[in-house]
């Protein structure tokens, strides 16, 4: 027999199938930090043409690989080694699970035998990851190819999360069975069903003349912008996105937007009232878990609400009057089928009283400000090209910015914003740009989350990643201490020194700036744009510059 006949006859090994069933899923990326027991997965992973990127550490690897799945669209992929890679990555395991993003955790352990007798850096991954995933596999030869599939279609499924893999050193390079049974076939979209329930929400929507929709982010999950977009249009809908969802609606030009809602106390005195002033309230694939505590049944118990949602409501955050456990586009479809709409009945809002809101909204964060955090995202928000994809880090300046930075459509911002974890926003942003190189991609966050993850900039130098950099610079957890004083506690633990973050960047190989003032900043934000490698902006802004606008 010849080595090529060989070559063709051998049968793919465990690793190998794991890595042509990913590739034959859209993954086109992996991230995270080797060690001797992925070795193999990482070579795989090469083969068959899927780039293994490394950071600097497995939480960070995590970001980035949900990134390039708000790109792609595919499952993020992030690969740890035994023991102390596995749990430094639990933090964006747990962002996974409470953010509904689709991650493939993909994990090396010691096979059985030896696992009995031997404990340097051993722990059961299962055990300590299952809390955390929708489900979790050990890797078999004999069944890998269904494995895989398995946990991809779990991932993918709404709603979406991560799923674990733990592949023991033994079975990573022997030979694997051929598939068992093929593909399942995608799902199709369920409908709410025929019948009262229906009927009685179509004729509360017919009747409504004051109604109010709240967009969530199952709505992107679902592929159902567009067909609610055209739901809010047609029947005149003043609608409030979360903080995910900010785009379905242009911000800038749609007179139905009512703009993003989520962690400001400030605008929720603006726009609580209307839910519990509305008529009729329309969860358009909402998830409370991106909301305040104030959103905690924000309207009278015998509201007309209706719910639109890809899961039962075990939350009980708040409670609707009719539920319908649907694809979001298809919801919005049968919800309009045969309803009235348009000059003939229906809404009674006008563009002008939305716009009305909307600058009231605007005027409570103070954008037009000399100087301060509204006044960076104001500046931003001008010089940066319209396409420019943003992340934004946890803390004050993230509450302020998902206010007032206005997204044209969806996925253009991205956050953690069910777990809210400190140093999401770096790694977002590089798994973005990785993804999408064309595409402008600009992160903005406080000087505390970025210390905590700033080794990552070695990542974009030697990825060669132009990403820009706006860091709030105020010396301070300011969120904690403004909670600190709310709660007339005195300031503990909340102010630390200040770093010269453009010397960092200049020493890591990006382009560094200290801005103090508008003009700095729009000339800093010019020459970032034209840049080849990542730019740090560091602006200066007064202690407490968010006392009372957030």
């Amino acid at each position: 027999m010849s080595a090529a006949t060989s070559a063709a006859a051998r049968l793919p090994t465990t690793v190998e199938v794991i890595a042509a069933r990913l590739r034959d899923s859209g993954c086109r990326f992996a991230f995270g930090i080797p060690g001797g027991e992925v070795l193999a997965m990482m070579g795989a992973l090469d083969d068959a043409g899927i780039r293994f990127v490394l950071a600097k550490h497995e939480n960070c690897a995590g970001f980035m690989a949900e990134g390039t799945h708000h790109v792609t669209g595919a499952p993020g992929v992030l690969l740890a080694t035994i023991g102390p890679g596995v749990s430094n990555a639990l933090n964006v395991v747990a962002n996974a699970q409470q953010d509904r993003v689709p991650l493939l955790f993909l994990t090396g352990c010691l096979d059985a035998a030896e696992a009995a007798t031997y404990t340097h850096q051993i722990f059961d991954h299962a055990q300590v990851v299952r809390p955390l995933v929708k489900a979790t596999f050990r890797a078999d030869p004999a069944s890998i190819a269904t494995i895989v599939d398995k946990a991809v279609a779990i991932a993918m499924d709404h709603p979406r999360g991560p799923v674990h893999i733990d592949i023991p050193i033994g079975a990573a390079t022997v030979p694997a069975a051929p598939a068992i049974v093929p593909r399942r076939a995608a799902p199709q979209p369920v409908a709410p069903a025929p019948g009262p329930a229906l009927e009685q929400a179509r004729a509360w929507l017919a009747q409504a003349k004051r109604p109010i929709a709240v967009v969530g982010l199952e709505t992107l999950a679902h592929g159902a912008e567009e067909a609610v977009r055209d739901f809010i249009h047609r029947h005149r809908l003043p609608t409030i996105t979360t903080y995910k969802a900010k785009g379905v609606l242009d911000e800038t030009t749609d007179a139905w937007s009512l703009g993003g809602a989520g962690l400001s106390p400030v605008a929720d005195r603006t726009l609580l009232p209307l839910l519990r002033d509305a008529d009729l309230v329309l969860l358009i694939g909402y998830d409370p878990i991106e909301q305040r505590i104030g959103w905690r049944q924000p309207w009278p118990e015998n509201a007309r609400v209706v719910e639109l949602t890809s899961q039962a409501n075990t939350h009980y955050m708040h409670q609707a009057a009719l539920s319908f456990v649907c694809d979001v586009g298809a919801g919005v479809a049968a919800l309009a089928a045969g309803t009235m709409a348009g000059a003939a009945g229906g809404s009674t809002w006008t563009p002008a009283e939305i716009a009305a809101i909307r600058a009231r909204l605007r005027a409570a964060y103070r954008p037009d400000e000399a100087w301060g955090p509204a006044a960076i995202c104001d500046v931003a928000r001008r010089v940066l090209p319209a396409d420019t994809v943003a992340t934004v880090d946890a803390g004050a300046h993230r509450i302020l910015f998902s206010q007032v930075w206005d997204c044209r459509s969806p996925r253009t911002l991205h956050q953690s914003t069910g777990l809210c974890t400190m140093g999401c926003s770096l790694p977002l942003a590089a798994g973005v740009k990785i993804a999408a190189r064309e595409r402008p991609v600009a992160c903005f966050v406080g000087d505390g989350c970025f210390e905590m993850v700033l080794g990552e900039l070695a990542t974009l130098r030697d990825q060669k990643l132009p990403v820009i950099f706006v860091v709030f610079v105020d010396e301070s957890l300011a969120l904690i201490e403004l909670k600190q004083r709310g709660s007339q506690l005195r300031s503990v633990g909340v102010e630390f020194g200040g770093t010269d973050f453009a010397a960092v960047a200049r020493a890591l190989g990006g382009e560094g700036h200290d801005v103090h003032d508008r003009a700095g900043l729009e000339a800093a934000l010019e020459r970032a744009l034209a840049a080849d490698r990542f730019s740090v902006i560091a602006c200066r802004i007064p202690p407490r510059s968010y006392d009372g606008r957030i």
